[in-house]
């Protein structure tokens, strides 16, 4: 856990507190190997972006949302991980954090989750239709669930999506990879060791 900033750390020990709240669902499928994936979506400060805009980088996406109580923390947390592990080429690297949650995840509220994780980790939202688009592009289960209290939470696929320079899905890595599996990978993929 070293290197990680106080809002990480208070995240992931709410993910120990609050172990088992939240069911990741079931994935049935994966988009096909070469497939271009894409997405219109807003960053917390504001740009619209594309998948195109961030073309020539390596691509690590991840859909959660910043009420999630052990995944998503601790999913950030390898990415991070990872980022730290490559070294300069993580230069080459843009990870980018969707949220399934536009009504809690506010800009101001994501904007500061994701910058205690890393500052180079983008969080992005955008209207219901457009968060519903960007998942059914990329094979992403996410569904709500409400609790007897009020609360709710959801129930979703937590797999990170490598996306290459060119734009097309390359591999998916599994939730609870550790980081430097995570940059094992993308080194590989990279043509080189880390």
């Amino acid at each position: 856990m070293s290197g990680i900033g106080p809002l990480a750390a208070a995240a992931l020990a709410c993910c120990i507190l609050a172990a088992g709240t939240l069911s990741v669902g079931a994935q049935t499928t994966l988009p096909p190997i070469g497939t271009p994936l894409d997405f219109a979506l807003t960053t917390a400060d504001g740009a619209a972006v594309t998948a195109q805009s961030y073309r020539g980088k390596w691509l690590l996406v991840y859909f959660g949302y910043t009420f999630c109580p052990d995944v998503c923390p601790t999913t950030l947390m390898e990415i991070a991980g990872a980022l730290k592990a490559l070294g300069p080429r993580a230069e080459a690297v843009q990870p980018l954090f969707v949220t399934v949650d536009p009504r809690r995840d506010t800009p101001e509220v994501l904007r500061e989750y994701v910058k205690a994780f890393d500052p180079r980790l983008v969080g992005l939202t955008g209207t219901p239709a457009q968060i519903a688009l960007a998942a059914k592009n990329f094979h992403v289960f996410y569904e709500r669930q409400d609790n007897d209290d009020g609360s709710y939470s959801y129930d979703r696929s937590a797999f990170v999506y490598v996306i290459g320079p060119d734009g097309k899905f390359v591999r998916a890595i599994g939730p609870g990879t550790d980081g430097n599996e995570i940059a094992n990978a993308i080194a590989a993929l990279m043509g080189a060791r880390p």
